[in-house]
């Protein structure tokens, strides 16, 4: 077991560069790879651990993979996100065509501060629950009624 934690630590220590990492003062709160920006981004939040939000841009053209990845950040505020999103020049973030997003307010806020250049597109999975949820409203109330229906004319009221 010695010997694990041993390997562990030289590997954060000195092979990995972790110690010198440009990033490493900040990386709790955010981390940034203008880099890896495209043409298409996504923002989206999402909770890693213990209920703490965090705003990721990724880039959809890598598909998930090496790359993708543009910023991480803690919390979902706007004037948080936005901050370190304007970090990036004003020419890397005129690149964006399209960003893509739910539909949460602070989301579009952001995108329209940080990407002015962007067409805004939201995501399809909340368009198609949107419309879910609302023909299930349409459908239960189309049975609360039918059902109300059927009561009435089987059971007539006498006056």
């Amino acid at each position: 077991m010695d010997q694990l934690q041993n390997l562990r630590s030289k590997n954060k220590e000195h092979l990995s560069g972790f110690r010198h990492w440009d990033q490493l003062n900040h990386a709790e709160e955010w981390i940034f790879y203008p880099e890896n920006i495209g043409s298409r981004l996504s923002i989206d939040e999402t909770s890693l651990s213990n209920g703490e939000l965090y705003t990721i841009l990724t880039n959809k053209a890598a598909k998930g993979r090496k790359g993708s990845l543009v910023a991480m950040i803690k919390g979902t505020d706007v004037t948080t996100v936005k901050d370190v999103l304007l970090k990036m020049s004003r020419r890397i973030r005129w690149r964006v065509r399209e960003i893509t997003l739910d539909m949460a307010p602070n989301m579009e806020t952001i995108a329209r501060l940080c990407f002015s250049s962007a067409m805004q597109v939201t995501d399809r999975f909340h368009v198609q629950k949107l419309c879910s949820d609302a023909v299930q409203e349409k459908r239960s109330s189309f049975f609360s009624d039918w059902q109300l229906f059927l009561h009435n004319t089987t059971n007539p009221q006498v006056l």
